[in-house]
């Protein structure tokens, strides 16, 4: 269960998100170890557009957004979740712990990384999965020390069943 600080911040998220669609630059805080090198890595291998969403600038440091109205953010380098009853999806090697507590807006947060990443997402405009398809490979370079126990994992094609 989510604490009322990361209730409060999420919500700060998406009220910034509703603010700033139609500004160029979309105003955020950094996450707490955003300064991590680390991410620094991964941000520089973001993609210029993430299902079928325009990047657009933001003001801080280890973060981003794409669509106008903006219909994903990101957050490196906030506090790795602790294990949790959320689902967890696997794509491009990466596990995503998947929040829909505020459907049609999801957070999902990556699992068994330091730093971590959070997204928010407006599953109205994007679909999740394109956004984790788009964004996992730039993910995946962050250290792995951990994974899901039972992940659904989206890049494993199913095995065939007799009939």
């Amino acid at each position: 269960m989510p604490s009322l600080p990361r209730m409060l911040a999420a919500a700060v998220t998406l009220g910034t998100l509703l603010v700033t669609g139609c500004s160029t630059t979309v105003s955020m805080e950094p996450a707490p170890a955003a300064n991590a090198p680390e991410c620094a890595d991964v941000t520089v291998r973001l993609p210029s557009e993430v299902a079928g969403q325009p990047r657009v600038w933001t003001n801080a440091q280890a973060t981003a957004s794409w669509g106008d109205p903006v219909a994903v953010v990101l957050a490196c380098g906030v506090e790795p979740p602790a294990p949790t009853t959320l689902p967890c999806q696997t794509v491009g090697g990466v596990d995503w712990i998947i929040d829909d507590s505020e459907a049609p807006r999801y957070r999902l947060t990556t699992f068994g990384r330091t730093p971590a990443v959070e997204l928010y997402l407006d599953n109205e405009i994007v679909s999740s999965l394109d956004v984790l398809d788009a964004l996992s490979a730039a993910v995946a370079r962050l250290p792995q020390d951990g994974e899901c126990t039972a992940p659904v994992d989206t890049t494993e094609t199913p095995a065939p069943t007799e009939g």
